[in-house]
């Protein structure tokens, strides 16, 4: 099945069960809190909050997202994206945990034809009441795994509504991992659908990573986020999401600039994770312009810049000479243009940043990737298995090679880098260029 029909597949499933039909939101939140639009609940969160009044019980969208949290992921999974499609039903105190998870197995068991077999289930640590729903559709206790809150305790990442979550994961099998459930591989066992029950309110992050539940929300309420790059290399039974329909043509214009064909067999060989950080982010980068977002040197602009260096630094890793980011999201326009018109309608300007974007940067990227390559080499003689954080910051502040690619080519090689001291070196706000 291919993306047009799974998203029309699910949006139709919604909207004939009272669901309004609501537009994706824009890339650039309206919540300052957020540098992107990371979830497909982040435009109903002041319904959630109880701050304004829903329009509607239930809604329904297929919402543009773009995370940067596992952007180290890209390349190495199979299933992680930048930039990718979350489709999505909410309900705003109308329906609760029993809908939810009978809508979700009815439409990935009847409308999507996976096998029941192969779906696994995980709830919340003391979630008893989803567990006993699952099991009342149809899943088996032996194929429901209960986890922590960092597994199935959602939130946006940032002060707002949250709750227990329940994810829907699909067995791919033993090629693609150890048997025992996605609480023990999340590569086989993969993450396809999340199912939020939004009941409280979160606060800060404290200092070791948790946050505190500040209390609860006026009225429960339901945020689902189903991955339609997950739920197409499912489908259409792809290694990863890079060669799915909504991906793979620009994967192919990427071997046609490299000279040389995409290889998903060995997941080490570094060409295989160029070519997919360059295929993935050329989407990301194309969609970020599409929605007015400019490189820059601070907040949501300076997400966009980074993701425009690092598919540079990618590119010509694989050789490419001439250049890479005109014609991949020129692909990216043709491909996914006629379900995203507004990537059609900005495909003049989106060429014309880019390739502006990457002739400034290819002079810095030229002289910077030598020097780096020569305090790696330097480094891994030492023995000390560390790149100094004061070569780093040489780096950047005499020659302005950007320190989060010296870091990943440092890891690339084996090598760590003292954060700490870094930042220390760079100040609390660098003046990042």
């Amino acid at each position: 099945m291919l993306s047009p029909r799974i998203r029309s597949t699910f949006l139709d499933f919604f909207t004939s069960r009272g669901h309004r039909l609501v537009p994706s939101g824009s890339l650039l939140p309206p919540d300052p809190s957020l540098l992107v639009s990371n979830a497909g609940m982040n435009q109903f969160k002041p319904w959630f909050l109880g701050d304004v009044e829903p329009g509607f019980p239930r809604a329904t969208s297929v919402q543009k997202c773009v995370r940067t949290v596992d952007i180290d992921n890209i390349g190495r999974t199979r299933r992680h994206s930048t930039f990718f499609e979350m489709l999505g039903n909410f309900s705003f105190g109308d329906y609760f945990k029993s809908e939810t998870i009978a809508f979700a197995y009815e439409l990935l068991t009847r409308h999507y034809d996976l096998s029941p077999d192969r779906l696994w289930i995980t709830v919340y640590e003391d979630d008893d009441e989803a567990e006993r729903m699952w099991r009342a559709v149809g899943v088996p206790s032996t194929r429901i795994q209960r986890l922590g809150a960092v597994d199935n305790f959602w939130s946006m990442g940032v002060p707002g509504p949250c709750g227990p979550c329940s994810d829907v994961t699909y067995d791919r099998g033993p090629s693609f991992g150890r048997e025992g459930g996605p609480a023990v591989d999340s590569e086989r066992y993969v993450e396809l659908w999340s199912l939020v029950f939004m009941r409280s309110v979160r606060g800060e992050t404290e200092p070791g990573g948790g946050f505190p539940v500040l209390g609860e929300l006026p009225r429960t309420g339901i945020d689902t986020g189903l991955g339609l790059d997950r739920l197409a290399a499912v489908l259409q039974d792809v290694d990863s999401v890079v060669q799915t329909d909504l991906l793979r043509p620009t994967l192919a214009t990427a071997e046609e600039l490299a000279g040389r064909p995409y290889s998903p067999v060995d997941r080490e060989d570094p060409d295989r994770v160029s070519f997919e950080v360059l295929t993935d982010h050329a989407r990301a980068i194309a969609f970020l312009l599409a929605d007015g977002i400019r490189p820059g040197k601070e907040g949501t602009e300076y997400v966009l810049r980074r993701l425009i260096r690092r598919a540079l630094r990618h590119g010509r890793r694989l050789g490419i000479q001439g250049p890479i980011l005109g014609p991949l999201t020129a692909s990216v326009v043709t491909n996914l243009g006629p379900s995203w018109p507004e990537l059609l309608h900005e495909a003049p300007l989106i060429e014309d940043l880019t390739t502006r974007e990457e002739e400034s940067f290819d002079r810095v990227l030229h002289r910077g990737t030598h020097l780096v390559n020569k305090a790696i080499r330097r480094a891994l003689t030492t023995g000390t298995h560390q790149l100094p954080a004061k070569t780093v910051f040489t780096l950047y502040d005499s020659h302005g090679f950007p320190p989060d690619l010296t870091i990943e080519a440092a890891q690339e090689a084996g090598l760590t880098v003292d954060q700490t001291h870094l930042n220390t070196l760079l100040n609390p706000q660098p003046n990042r260029t």
